[in-house]
């Protein structure tokens, strides 16, 4: 029996097979899905996408003495949709809904915080009043972010 290679040299006149651009075109289609995925900043999170939402608890926060602004620069106001994420990004607008209730409310993220233990987020009077928690203080909750700061 002849060997693979001679019978295609007297089919072909050629030893090797033919080499198509599909290789080429497989190489050049990898190098640019990987160009058009979002890159990673320092911090290891995706700065081209949305955070995912988180459950955890929350907690709220009252008027602070003697630091009338917050991490943002902006002026605490107990009666603002505001919040405070240890990570979202300040200016993100999220959605948090209280387990418990079934409550929702929109807030921005404007600064930073809860500091305790086991919390991932702070909410201002009025939106603690919204989700009703402001009695029990601390409430299960889901935070969905719905859009980055601008810019």
């Amino acid at each position: 029996m002849p060997h693979p290679i001679e019978v295609r040299r007297a089919m072909t006149g050629r030893a090797r097979p033919r080499r198509t651009a599909s290789g080429a075109r497989v190489g050049l289609l990898i190098v640019a899905l990987a160009a058009l995925l979002p890159q990673a900043n320092a911090s290891g999170h995706d700065a081209h996408r949305r955070p995912r939402a988180q459950i955890g608890k929350a907690s709220y926060y009252g008027p602070r003495h003697g630091q009338p602004t917050t991490a943002s620069g902006a002026k605490l106001h107990a009666a603002a949709m505001t919040a405070a994420s240890p990570h979202l990004p300040l200016g993100t607008r999220a959605k948090v809904t209280n387990l418990k209730t079934g409550k929702s409310v929109p807030v921005v993220v404007t600064d930073r915080g809860p500091y305790a233990k086991g919390r991932i987020l702070d909410v201002s009077r009025a939106a603690a009043d919204h989700l009703g928690m402001k009695r029990d203080g601390v409430a299960p909750v889901v935070v969905k972010p719905l859009s980055k700061p601008p810019g």
